[in-house]
């Protein structure tokens, strides 16, 4: 799936948002193992990250000829500071109505409106895709992200008090969260 939107940032920068391309591997790779070392609030540590060139490259090229999966960076002066995506949860029948969203951005850029606007580019791609329902986990401890999910609609469904066990802070509880796209006919 293809996007791409031009957006103004908190400081007046110009940011793109659109897929990766094949000569922008390198620099996804960067910004993944960074925007996980900076937060305890992702689901992995750098040193567990395997992803080579050459694989990242293949994911990037299948998502942007999917038709209903995504992966949009944001780029600041052609640099990648972060990252989002929207994948199925599953082909069955009984599951392929939902889309699960994952979101990641350099610490150097919070507060600038770019988590906001990955968060609004994933939803409208999804509701592209024919998605009824987009759904994140999210550690409980993020505050400022559960905000940002409730202001587009997303809800609280449940919690999983064991949902990650981190290095750091031991157990780390994960508030489980979906937004309802449409309803079906």
């Amino acid at each position: 799936m293809r996007f791409e939107r031009t957006i103004t940032l908190k400081d007046g920068r110009e940011c793109i948002l659109k897929n990766a391309a094949a000569h922008d591997t390198e620099e996804v790779c960067r910004t993944f193992r960074q925007t996980h070392a900076e937060t305890d609030f992702l689901l992995s540590y750098p040193d567990e990250i395997n992803m080579t060139v050459e694989k990242e490259s293949e994911y990037l090229s299948k998502k942007e000829e999917s038709e209903n999966e995504v992966e949009v960076c944001a780029f600041i002066d052609g640099k990648i500071v972060g990252m989002a995506a929207v994948s199925t949860v599953g082909g069955k029948y009984k599951t392929k109505h939902r889309a699960k969203f994952g979101i990641s951005v350099e610490k150097a850029f919070w507060g600038l409106g770019i988590g906001k606007a990955l968060t609004e580019a994933c939803i409208e791609c999804a509701k592209n895709a024919g998605y009824e329902q987009l759904e994140l986990d999210v550690v409980s401890d993020n505050i400022a992200a559960i905000n940002l999910y409730k202001s587009f609609g997303f809800i609280e469904y449940g919690r999983n008090p064991k949902g990650f066990r981190s290095r750091i802070s031991g157990w780390q509880e994960l508030v489980l969260m979906l937004l309802p796209l449409k309803q079906r006919k």
